[in-house]
């Protein structure tokens, strides 16, 4: 919904009073309490405060481009500074309605601790993620909203304060505020398990296997929404939650420069690169991006060097979009230089590599703009409603090529076998989810089932 952080000394933090942040989202599903919310309590700890200043986004943009390009030793001490949380306005914390939490973001904003672009993005997902969760049908929806909120509000006013700078490669944030289940429980109320389906549960079953042996797993995916990880670890965490937690995603610059999508990134692992659709945008930026590709491929072979790894990937470097004609929704075309870039990553690493083709359909949840935006802060729109998560098997690259024979002609090939099986699954979700056949959709290829039931 969204690099590298290093983890702060624990003497950082020896004399700091502590401050505890409760959140509801509605239950998951996977629990055997009947209440329809549970309070989620995240503890953070906070140091001296700092001098509060207006961070315009142009500013912000620059600067996290530049620091993906600094020498590594650099990074790490910048990214270890801003690792640690410290006091600010709690402006959005304390308010205890909705109008104290609109206020307060109109006061930061006219008091210049705000830029109005920011409190605007602020405003607009305040309504659009309460209509959503009304949609629910929750009892309490009202208390979600106003607490989720809150603190998606207060850590976004954080990151405006005091800008946390991600390297290459970042390590998801777990304390002293755990961002990855902040973004869980923001995401899980706007997800209809009940319309909601994973494909091949027990292929999730056997790369966990595999993880365990040491080998390192690719997953080959569409790209929806901003909220793909979040809802992938929701999909999966009632039967497979080391994938959930351990999943590296391949994320492009906008999620790290966002000033809506930053809380969120900061809760995954990922490995940062610049998308090809947005790597001409600016033409003075264009060799400072590719350096940093450079460099995050490097990166990327260090850590499948070390196996156990599952990594993410949206060969076809950007969210998908509805056909413009139809309407209709379907999984963007594969790259095949990204495909060949990564199979030969797996395959040099010195782990046994698998390469598994996923397809996940969640649009309806938070769909991107109809158009690749080049400009910054896109409106979120959200909605509640179903979503579809499967994997088939593990496609050989040696089998593609043997029986094709010319090298250039295997690699289209594998990429064309990857996105014909992503396509079918993602066929198959969209039977289950908005044609309405539910498990009855399921094919030979592609078994339904609800593991959270």
């Amino acid at each position: 919904m969204f690099i590298l952080s290093a983890t702060p000394s624990s003497t950082f933090f020896t004399s700091t009073p502590r401050v505890s942040l409760s959140f509801l989202s509605s239950s998951s599903p996977t629990s055997s309490s009947s209440s329809s919310s549970r309070l989620c309590s995240v503890s953070v700890r906070f140091g001296a405060r700092r001098p509060v200043f207006p961070c315009p986004i142009h500013s912000m943009k620059v600067r996290a481009m530049a620091e993906m390009v600094q020498d590594k030793d650099s990074a790490e001490k910048n990214v270890a500074y801003s690792g640690g949380e410290r006091s600010h306005s709690r402006v959005f914390l304390d308010a205890s309605t909705e109008e104290e939490l609109l206020a307060g973001i109109r006061k930061e904003r006219e008091e210049g601790r705000l830029p109005s672009n920011v409190a605007s993005g602020m405003e607009v997902l305040y309504h659009n993620y309460k209509k959503a969760v009304f949609q629910s049908g929750n009892p309490k929806a009202d208390e979600i909203v106003l607490s989720n909120m809150a603190v998606v509000l207060d850590r976004v006013f954080f990151d405006v304060e005091d800008p946390f700078v991600f390297s290459p490669h970042h390590k998801a944030l777990r304390e002293p505020f755990d961002y990855y289940m902040f973004g869980q429980n923001y995401i899980r109320p706007l997800v209809d398990f009940s319309n909601s389906y994973v494909g091949n549960i027990s292929l999730f079953n056997e790369i966990e296997e595999k993880l365990q042996k040491g080998h390192n797993i690719v997953l080959m995916s569409n790209h929806q929404t901003e909220a793909d990880p979040a809802i992938i670890a929701l999909l999966l965490e009632a039967t497979n939650p080391h994938i959930a937690e351990s999943m590296t995603y391949i994320a492009g610059d906008r999620v790290l420069i966002d000033p809506l999508c930053k809380p969120f990134s900061k809760g995954r692992n990922l490995l940062c690169v610049y998308s090809k659709k947005h790597m001409y945008d600016d033409p003075e930026l264009v060799e400072m991006k590719k350096k940093a590709n450079t460099r995050s491929l490097k990166e990327m072979a260090l850590l499948l060097r070390g196996g156990s790894q599952i990594i993410w990937i949206a060969p076809s470097g950007g969210r998908d979009r509805p056909d413009p004609h139809t309407n209709e929704w379907f999984p963007a075309p594969f790259d095949a230089s990204s495909v060949d870039n990564m199979r030969r990553l797996a395959e040099h690493s010195g782990a046994p590599g698998h390469i598994y083709p996923l397809a996940l359909l969640c649009n309806d949840i938070m769909p991107p703009p109809l158009q690749v935006e080049k400009e910054i802060g896109e409106e979120r729109v959200i909605s509640f409603h179903g979503a579809g998560l499967s994997v088939s098997p593990g496609i050989s690259f040696s089998e593609i090529a043997a029986a094709c024979g010319n090298p250039e002609k295997a690699k289209d090939a594998y990429t064309q076998a990857l996105y014909n099986s992503v396509t079918e699954q993602y066929n198959v979700l969209n039977s289950a989810i908005h044609g309405k056949q539910g498990l009855e959709a399921s094919i030979p290829s592609v078994s339904l089932s609800q593991p959270w039931n």
